[in-house]
């Protein structure tokens, strides 16, 4: 299986759930689809969908909820498909 590295695409705040009460978007070890919304990426109130390029299993998170992120840092990876 090929390894993917999920970077972020902009600066700002990572998020792994919509809201403080709503449930997270992918756990680890959770089998996810290409397209799918792992994380939010928010910049002065403007929320980016972080969206995984490949179909896979969620291997690890890199960055915590809440986390400040720069543009390129490693965020998350995924165990794709062969």
């Amino acid at each position: 299986m090929a390894v993917h590295d999920v970077h972020s695409p902009l600066p700002g705040t990572f998020y792994r759930r919509p809201s403080p009460d709503a449930p997270v978007y992918a756990e680890t070890g959770e089998r996810i689809q290409a397209g799918q919304v792992i994380g939010l990426i928010e910049v002065m109130k403007q929320f980016t969908e972080l969206q995984a390029e490949h179909a896979g299993t969620l291997q690890a998170f890199h960055v915590d909820n809440g986390d400040p992120v720069e543009p390129g840092q490693l965020l998350a990876v995924i165990d794709g498909d062969a």
